[in-house]
Formats: C-alpha cells, sequence, structure tokens
C-alpha cells in the first residue's frame, strides 16, 4: 500500500458482458455485493474493462434503482421531478445541500452508536412524528435561510415569490 491510500481502493471492472469482476479477489460480483462495499464502507471504484472509464456513479445509480423498486421508496415522483428541475444553474446548490443533509443524518446514527440498520430502522419508526416534525422544521428553516440569502444579495430578484406565493405578474391570473 503507498503513502496515499491509492491501493487500498477496491478497482472492479465492468464487462460488455455487465459482469463484475473485483480484482481484489478475484472473482465476479454482484451489486448487491457492492451495496454491502458501500454499507461497509470500503473504498471503491468501478472502471469499463475496456476503456477505464469511471462506472462508479453509474453502478450507485444501478444500485439505487434496484433498492427503489424494492419495497418502500425514499424518493417520491414529486421529489424526482424536483431534482430534474435543479438540474442546470442550481445543481451544485442542490448537492450540497443533499450531500450535508444526508452527512448530517449518518452523524446522527453514528452519533447515537446505533450497530445495526434493523435498530435505526425500529428507533426511526418508533420516533417518525418526532422525527418528522424535526424535518419539517429543518425544511422550513432552510427554505428561510435560502430565501434570506437570496434577499440579501439581491439575487434573483424578478422572481422571488412574494407572500402568499405569487410571483411578480400572478395577481390577476386564477
Amino acid at each position: 500500500m503507498s503513502a496515499n491510500g491509492r491501493n487500498d481502493v477496491r478497482l472492479i471492472k465492468k464487462y460488455p458482458n455487465r459482469r463484475l469482476y473485483d480484482t481484489r479477489t478475484s472473482s465476479h460480483i454482484t451489486l448487491a455485493d457492492i451495496r454491502q462495499l458501500v454499507l461497509s464502507e470500503e473504498p471503491f471504484q468501478v472502471v469499463d474493462a475496456k476503456t477505464g472509464e469511471d462506472l462508479t456513479r453509474n453502478i450507485l445509480l444501478q444500485i439505487i434503482q434496484e433498492a427503489e423498486s424494492d419495497g418502500e421508496p425514499i424518493f417520491s415522483s414529486e421529489m424526482l421531478k424536483g431534482i430534474i428541475r435543479f438540474y442546470g444553474p442550481f445543481q451544485g446548490v442542490l448537492t450540497s445541500y443533499l450531500e450535508k443533509s444526508i452527512q448530517s443524518v449518518i452523524d446522527v446514527q453514528t452519533q447515537a452508536g446505533v450497530q445495526s440498520t434493523q435498530a435505526w430502522t425500529d428507533f426511526m419508526q418508533s420516533q417518525a412524528p418526532m422525527m418528522q416534525d424535526l424535518m419539517r422544521q429543518y425544511v422550513e428553516q432552510s427554505k428561510k435561510l435560502y430565501l434570506n440569502t437570496q434577499n440579501m444579495f439581491g439575487i434573483f430578484s424578478g422572481f422571488a415569490g412574494k407572500p402568499g406565493g405569487k410571483k411578480d405578474g400572478d395577481e390577476g391570473q386564477n
């Protein structure tokens, strides 16, 4: 292993036949195996075996898509539509916000000392009403912060919503 830890990254090669090959164990693996690498926080990278192109994000998205198809999804249709609308000029803001929000939940989970996903799930379900209220407050606080920042710097002054949810020029429309 090198001093920079680069050799610690597990290399997974994806072949044209869609098979994934773990170069560390010299064996084929599945998306479920890669999901387990994520859960165990083992660093890895998935590359195209022929071109060397980094496919890690694509594989992670496949894992999320499978998880969304099984059981209760995290992303509602409205949430996905909202995310799609953010692609473009606001993309960096949403990326940063989502990363920090998810990291906050992970930090709370770690601080609580929860050892298993099932224990965390049981805890969260028993705390659902309180957690939903906290999340609602967090979202409202984030919204206010965003709007205050927007107003403070005069950003998008022509697009800012007026009280009551109306935008400039909406007064006469129904």
